[in-house]
């Protein structure tokens, strides 16, 4: 029994959960997941007419999504660092700009977001106007950030597309050019991760859009439609994230 127990327990599927759920990006995609499968159960029973369980689901979304909003209370100043240190750093103009542009814009949705949490738990008292318009400030300046980074993936893509296609146009070696033509794959094999990369988060961006531009109201979209959306692309942001912890496919 004892050796049955270690082998769950001691599983090494079990030690990388663990390994992934304590970093707090883990744990924010994983609530995220977890919430929009609840907001999207919550429509379902609604649409159903099933009232008294489509409360509990309702309020597990709201709980995950205050509790997201705390574990995110001092992500405004990392935005604002990753601003400073891209406007540091040489690179592609446009590119840089956009990076500038995402994280500024990123750090007011946040900062905003801070204001939304502290009204949630009713640390602040703003009245039902003054509320309204902080939640559609938040999700236009979160709009803008996706818009931002859906740009700046397409100008990097193509960047990096160019750059795989003159290398492999350019590369004429010999059997004296060993080396050389070593340091040649590893620059075509960083190339392609980066655009795997580049590509994966326009994709999430393409889908993630719709949820603040119905937040702020420019757009009308199916509760349905957005839950979907939102669990697709926290199951995406997963993927990645366990790659980059545990580092395994």
């Amino acid at each position: 029994m004892a050796t049955i127990a270690s082998q769950v327990v001691l599983h090494p599927l079990v030690s990388d959960t663990l390994k992934f759920g304590g970093t707090t990006l883990g744990r924010d995609k994983t609530y995220r997941a977890i919430q929009y499968l609840a907001r999207f159960l919550a429509w379902h029973l609604l649409s159903k007419g099933d009232k008294l369980d489509a409360a509990r689901w309702t309020a597990l979304k709201s709980h995950l999504a205050t509790a997201r909003k705390l574990l995110r209370l001092g992500k405004p100043i990392e935005h604002l660092q990753a601003a400073l240190r891209a406007a540091l750093v040489p690179g592609p103009a446009g590119e840089q700009i956009l990076t500038i542009a995402k994280q500024i814009a990123y750090f007011g949705y946040l900062s905003y977001d801070m204001l939304v949490w502290a009204q949630a738990i009713k640390f602040i008292n703003l009245n039902p106007e003054k509320a309204k318009k902080v939640g559609k400030t938040s999700n236009r300046l979160w709009l803008a950030g996706i818009l931002f980074s859906t740009v700046h993936s397409v100008l990097k893509y193509t960047r990096l597309t160019k750059e795989a296609k003159k290398l492999r146009a350019t590369r004429k070696f010999g059997e004296k050019d060993i080396g050389e033509e070593a340091q040649s794959e590893m620059r075509l094999g960083t190339i392609e991760s980066a655009r795997i990369a580049t590509q994966r988060q326009f994709m999430i961006d393409v889908l993630d859009v719709w949820l603040p531009a119905a937040g702020a109201e420019l757009v009308n979209v199916n509760e349905g439609v957005l839950s979907i959306i939102g669990l697709v692309t926290s199951l995406m942001g997963i993927s990645t994230q366990w790659k980059a912890v545990v580092g395994k496919n």
